[in-house]
């Protein structure tokens, strides 16, 4: 750890003047960036604050300051608001992406020494300036030998290493975070940033978007409402991405669509039956379908572009889902908590009677009120704020799920404000519902399960016998844990001295009683009975009762 601090000393310093600038000095001394790091004046701590700024605006602009990694881990963070709190997530998603392009020289050395020839035998023609330039990468417009034109996306020179380092730093400083600040340990913040991390080294490798186009076009193969650009595995690698050049009008741009005489009521149609499709039929879907990544072409056709933000929903997720929509329709609150405990990981900790609380507070929001006045988008969105504040981990696909139906009801009430995307939505629902219930689906499900118990029988004389030879080595460990323990210890104890006091009392008893009946007997008088043994011991007996009596009061437990 140490090591890796020394070794990355320069990017620490960053970090932390970045933090010092915009007005988190106190997290800065809180890590013990002091200790390893010469800073600046601690005035400079104050300067974000002073400016009148809250906090999820100062960090978006430390984001802004440190860079690409930085920035995509905020955009990436954007879509997770069972991770962050809605104000910070507000703030996130003015992240700007836009950077200014790098050298054509670069361009040149990265695409020849990624495809192995120069550039002028492997394109016809590639355009110098970029179409488009963002922090992983940049696009050029170029014509492959063939006549085709294309579109090739590079990847920034040195990217790949500098967030590697970005990454590693914050994993370092996560681990940090949690063991010195009770936040970062009750939000589990290692966690978060590793999922961010998983995410984020995905981008990296533009095989996976290319992968994920064809499987979206073999999806779409029947749709002809739907077109996906092809890709050419020949000019790609992990660095370099080629796909078709779509020459067509994006979905933001109203008035070139209105020229063009598209319907805009048929196209928001088509963009919302499209994603729920793609959602809740094929389990796989774009994960960021804004206005700029959807194109028209002649004839309404719409093409997606920029595959590298994509979404899966497994058929257990997709069950759980279902049970919800199910448990809501029914108004039904121990239903919708199944489903989430099917959905998420919910902690040991929460507080079962505040989260039914919650999800009667949500259901009555939702309660006959018009499906046409029903926000789908906004409904995942307040399922995931009740996540949020119980600590519930929902997979991140669902998360993705409610911001791009968010994202798609804004684009469809830009297209044609009177449209419902809810209106489309219901057919979708009663399908999925149906394919849940189906014969067939339940007899697989009832297979599955009794497969499943089958395994398990089959293992359970292995298992019996690897128990039977712990036990005879000894190594077995048996814990039981018993939340009411300690009382029942303490009740035991109470009896325990009770009856110790009972008893003691009872002998000071009998050895009293007998010596007043010796002494009373009147026998001859020798060197015993000239001591006074009943004062000795009746003085003994009460020293010991005492004492008793105290080690008892004293421990609390009589």
């Amino acid at each position: 750890m140490i090591g890796k601090r020394m070794r990355h000393i320069g990017r620490y310093h960053e970090i932390a003047v970045a933090l010092l600038r915009h007005g988190f000095g106190m997290i800065v001394d809180e890590l013990g960036f002091s200790s390893f790091l010469s800073l600046p004046p601690r005035w400079r701590a104050e300067q974000g604050k002073k400016e009148g700024k809250t906090v999820a605006e100062r960090l978006r602009l430390v984001l802004e300051e440190l860079g690409p990694t930085f920035v995509k881990l905020g955009q990436i963070a954007s879509t997770r608001p069972d991770l962050i709190p809605a104000p910070i997530i507000s703030e996130l998603e003015k992240l700007q992406d836009q950077v200014p392009p790098f050298p054509f020289s670069e361009v040149r050395r990265i695409v020849e020494t990624e495809l192995g020839d120069s550039l002028e035998k492997l394109f016809r023609s590639f355009a110098e300036m970029p179409l488009a330039a963002a922090s992983l990468g940049q696009v050029h417009q170029a014509v492959l030998p063939s006549g085709q034109a294309v579109v090739v996306k590079v990847q920034r020179p040195r990217i790949a290493a500098q967030m590697e380092t970005d990454l590693d730093i914050l994993q370092d400083l996560a681990l940090l975070a949690e063991r010195r600040l009770e936040w970062a340990a009750s939000y589990r913040l290692s966690e978060i940033v590793d999922e961010l991390t998983k995410s984020l080294r995905l981008e990296l490798d533009y095989t996976v978007e290319a992968r994920h186009a064809e499987t979206f076009a073999h999806l779409f193969a029947d749709d002809p409402s739907l077109y996906v650009p092809g890709v050419f595995w020949e000019y790609t690698t992990k660095r370099v991405l080629t796909m078709e050049y779509i020459d067509g009008v994006k979905l933001g741009e109203i008035e070139r669509l209105k020229e063009s005489g598209y319907s805009l009521q048929t196209l928001a149609e088509r963009l919302a039956a499209s994603m729920l499709k793609q959602m809740f039929e094929h389990g796989f879907f774009h994960g960021d379908p804004h206005p700029g990544n959807v194109f028209v072409l002649p004839g309404g056709v719409l093409a997606f572009i920029d595959f590298g933000l994509m979404g899966r929903l497994r058929p257990n997720v997709k069950h759980h889902l279902s049970t919800l929509v199910i448990a809501l329709m029914r108004q039904n609150t121990d239903g919708v908590l199944n489903a989430i405990y099917g959905l998420g990981l919910v902690p040991d900790e929460v507080d079962e009677g505040t989260l039914r609380d919650d999800i009667d507070e949500l259901r009555e929001k939702y309660y006959r009120v018009p499906l046409s006045d029903i926000s789908l988008g906004e409904a995942v969105e307040d399922l995931l704020s009740v996540a949020f504040r119980h600590g519930i981990r929902i997979p991140s696909d669902l998360t993705l799920l409610g911001k791009a139906l968010l994202t798609v009801e804004g684009v469809v009430e830009m297209l044609d404000p009177q449209f419902r995307i809810i209106d489309v939505a219901e057919p979708f629902g009663r399908k999925l519902l149906k394919e849940r219930l189906r014969p067939d689906r339940v007899v697989e499900t009832a297979w599955k399960r009794i497969f499943d118990y089958g395994e398990w029988l089959l293992r359970l004389p292995d298992s019996v016998k690897g128990w039977t030879k712990m036990m005879r080595h000894g190594k077995l460990r048996l814990e039981i844990t018993a939340p009411d323990l300690e009382t029942l210890l303490r009740k035991l104890d109470q009896m325990a001295n009770r009856l110790s006091f009972s008893i003691v009392l009872l002998s000071l008893s009998i050895v009293l009683a007998g010596l007043m009946i010796a002494s009373s007997l009147g026998r001859p008088s020798t060197l015993l009975w000239n001591i006074p043994a009943v004062e000795i011991g009746l003085g003994a007996a009460a020293f010991l009762f005492g004492w008793l009596l105290y080690s008892i009061f004293r421990s609390g437990r009589f």
